[in-house]
């Protein structure tokens, strides 16, 4: 599996790229922005690591060129560690954020986690190629989600999240259930993560997010699938 590592740090970039080779990862590194976008058009990846701060375009921006193109799991490793850097950081379509400094073992387990279930989970119901609800259809082959035949672009956890509904549109997913099983970790009571994906996904399947109507709040602990009209 190759890995594109997105640092400017050459410390830190060196470490993860010795690290993640004695795990048996390819990595490609990028030093800026520049390079990173570069890298990106030219190859394919697994899952992509991404400092915000880098040089040349902002790790934000590398963040928001990649989500027009791919879902492909991105990990954030910033040393930027506010709930307001998460929540944009989340909210514009990475799948994880890790602080700095960081353990390796940590690293280890979430990119292993996220590459699961990027990879693993469409072998749950592998007879199944499309999930429809309403003017929504869900293509399980290519990855992709129309409305009213319009494709939508999501992120990959957008996408795990409204799959997860669509396979059980009467089941009520707690928050807690929502995060152990899109995350594949434990939950350790950050409504944050699922609160902000959440909130991205209704802003680009509802026809009015404050009336929500496809993703529902129920008894405002959880979500389900509303009536379909």
């Amino acid at each position: 599996m190759k890995i594109l590592l997105i640092e400017d740090d050459r410390e830190i970039r060196e470490m993860l790229h010795t690290y993640l080779m004695t795990e048996n990862f390819e990595v490609v590194c990028a030093a800026d922005g520049e390079k990173a976008c570069e890298y990106f058009n030219t190859d394919s990846y697994s899952i992509i690591l991404l400092d915000l701060m880098i040089p040349k375009i902002t790790g934000m921006d590398v963040m928001k060129y990649i989500r027009q193109k791919s879902t492909v799991p991105i990990i954030i490793i910033s040393a930027k560690d506010s709930d307001s850097d998460k929540t944009l950081g989340l909210g514009l379509g990475a799948d994880d954020y890790i602080t700095k400094p960081f353990s390796l073992t940590e690293v280890m387990a979430r990119i292993k986690a996220n590459i699961r279930r990027n990879t693993e989970y469409a072998a749950i119901h592998p007879e199944r190629t499309k999930l429809s609800w309403g003017t929504l259809t869900m293509n399980l082959e290519n990855h992709t989600l129309t409305k009213s035949g319009e494709i939508i672009d999501l992120t990959a956890k957008e996408f795990d999240i409204l799959r997860l509904l669509l396979e059980n549109p009467k089941r009520v997913y707690t928050k807690a259930q929502i995060y152990s099983q899109i995350w594949n970790d434990a939950y350790m009571g950050d409504e944050n993560a699922v609160n902000v994906h959440i909130s991205r996904l209704r802003t680009k399947i509802e026809h009015d997010p404050r009336k929500p109507q496809i993703v529902i709040t129920v008894w405002g602990i959880g979500y389900k699938l509303g009536e379909q009209k």
